[in-house]
């Protein structure tokens, strides 16, 4: 969840990952109970390299995927953001907090997913 005055990001917590369709219906249903502007997703390019061309392996084809199915579901705006090293910060930033990642791995995509918010937040 993020904050566009205060430009923070904080984890929620996480989905457990069911059916496309399902998922995007939870995903609906939080966002109208928190009155959500939008939503951000990250999308794990094979080449986080900024100076190659970003190639597309299984893990986006299925991110691209989720984006537009949830962009024929919602009209408010879906915008994708390189989540290249998220859960690696992630499980520092969890072993730092004296957190064993390796156990927690909500908790990692969780915190991965307010960095990846982050990123989009500190765009401009």
């Amino acid at each position: 969840m993020g904050d566009t005055i205060s430009r923070m990001a904080l984890p929620i917590g996480h989905l457990t990952r069911t059916r496309l369709a399902q998922d995007i219906e939870r995903l609906l249903e939080m966002a109208r109970q928190r009155q959500t502007e939008g939503f951000v997703v990250g999308v794990p390019y094979t080449d986080p390299d900024p100076a190659s061309p970003r190639r597309i392996g299984p893990q986006t084809r299925q991110a691209l995927g989720f984006i537009r199915e949830l962009k024929k579901r919602t009209t408010l705006p879906v915008y994708e953001v390189d989540e290249s090293f998220t859960s690696a910060q992630a499980e520092t930033l969890l072993q730092e907090a004296g957190r064993q990642p390796s156990r927690q791995r909500a908790e990692v995509d969780a915190a991965a997913a307010a960095l990846i918010l982050q990123r989009f937040l500190d765009q401009d």
